[in-house]
């Protein structure tokens, strides 16, 4: 797939929520996810595996979701970008709005990194 082939797919998930299938059949293997320096409680993490877990780690903070949003991707040569949103409530921390900008790189036809800004 082309990076707008991806791009596309992935934002054709993500209007309904299916993040893990977008691991799933996006990923590659030896995917990369890096996370801000100033990032509460998660870290940056290398391999398929490892960002399942931190997205369920990220997930057992969550208390409880009250919506959330993913953008239409804009795409340049090998990346794309998404912003994205969600408005949950975090457990200890109460309700709060996340707003970011999600910058992915493709290679062969699969996202090989991810990195968050916020």
């Amino acid at each position: 797939m082309t990076t707008q082939e991806v791009a596309n797919r992935f934002n054709e998930l993500a209007q309904t929520g299916q993040f893990d299938k977008i691991q799933d059949e996006l990923y590659g293997e030896d995917a990369e996810s890096i996370e801000p320096a100033h990032s509460q409680g998660l870290q940056s993490v290398k391999g398929l595996a490892a960002i399942k877990e931190k997205g369920k780690r990220f997930n057992e903070m969550v208390d409880e979701m009250h919506g959330g949003y993913s953008k239409d991707p804009v795409v340049a040569g090998n990346h794309f970008s998404v912003a994205m949103g969600m408005d949950c409530t975090m457990k200890g921390q109460g309700r709060i709005n996340m707003e970011e900008i999600a910058v992915y790189e493709v290679k062969d036809g699969k996202i090989v990194k991810e990195q968050f800004f916020f």
